[in-house]
């Protein structure tokens, strides 16, 4: 038992009552067999493919929540409407070079997948998706960032515990994950964890731009409450939505088994888009909705 309530799939996707009342109290919402296995599938071999046609030399960066020296990177910065490989802390030598295989390498793809891929986009703009993202309150949902977090075997890295909020801002806070297993997750390879109504505490950080430097300013200093958090083991097909000042994050993976998943965030078009975020868009890639012609 996790401590949190789990779900089916409703028919037309938007939520149950007995949904948003676990919304309003937990903060997440586990939904079991969300997504046909055989989508999962395609969102996981479309991901392999791009890490196999990408050559390293044409550029990579190492993503790190632990030791998050991307920020200073212009691979990462320059990411926000494109498709890059990031590695893990531990893939590569002193040198730079690979020391492991680019399968068992990556930390994760990002971050602009849903509107660059074919295959990302059919799934990221599901009709049920578009339902559930309405009756969580999204008035004019816009798709903003997607990633495939990889959890290689072995050196998977740890996620540390944090509010998306902090990362994709928006005046008021409206930042909801979308998290869906594309592989079994349990605590053995790295599987969610999350603090239930933690979402109702306030902001604790925020990462921006100031000056032309990504910094992290803090808010509220009080550390999250890390012993109430639970466990979040996800079958394959799962979807686990995260409200955006949920405190959350993921174990490391040192088994022998991978723990692939892919992540999509929206916000709210009606809510102002903070001009510091990280994450840019050039003019002729403006954030798009579930529509295909949004």
């Amino acid at each position: 038992m996790t401590g949190i309530t789990r779900f089916g799939a409703p028919k037309d996707g938007a939520p149950t009552a007995a949904m948003l009342a676990a919304w309003r109290r937990d903060g997440v919402l586990v939904i079991e067999d969300a997504v046909p296995h055989g989508d999962c599938d395609a969102l996981a071999e479309r991901a392999r493919a791009i890490v196999e046609a990408w050559d390293p030399s044409e550029g990579a960066a190492v993503f790190s929540t632990t030791a998050p020296r991307h920020a200073a990177d212009r691979y990462f910065r320059e990411s926000g409407d494109r498709v890059r490989v990031f590695l893990e802390d531990g893939a590569i030598d002193a040198a730079g070079r690979l020391v492991r295989p680019k399968q068992q390498a990556v930390n994760k793809l990002g971050h602009a997948l849903h509107d660059l891929d074919p295959v990302f986009d059919r799934v990221s703009r599901r009709p049920a998706l578009a339902a559930l993202a309405a009756g969580l309150g999204l008035a004019d949902p816009l798709l903003v960032q997607s990633m495939v977090i990889w959890k290689p075997p072995a050196i998977g890295g740890a996620v540390v515990c944090h509010q998306d909020a902090a990362f994709l801002i928006t005046d008021p806070p409206s930042v909801i994950g979308f998290w869906l297993a594309l592989e079994d997750s349990d605590a053995g390879n790295g599987c969610l964890f999350a603090i239930p109504g933690g979402h109702r505490g306030p902001l604790r950080q925020v990462f921006r731009e100031v000056d032309g430097e990504l910094v992290t300013e803090t808010l509220d200093p009080a550390p999250f409450d890390e012993t109430a958090a639970v466990a979040l083991p996800a079958r394959k097909g799962t979807l686990v939505v995260l409200h955006g000042t949920l405190p959350h994050g993921s174990a490391p993976n040192r088994s022998a088994r991978s723990r692939m998943a892919y992540t999509l965030h929206a916000v709210d078009g009606a809510a102002r888009w903070h001009p510091g975020n990280w994450l840019k868009r050039s003019p002729d890639a403006p954030f798009r909705g579930f529509g295909p012609g949004d």
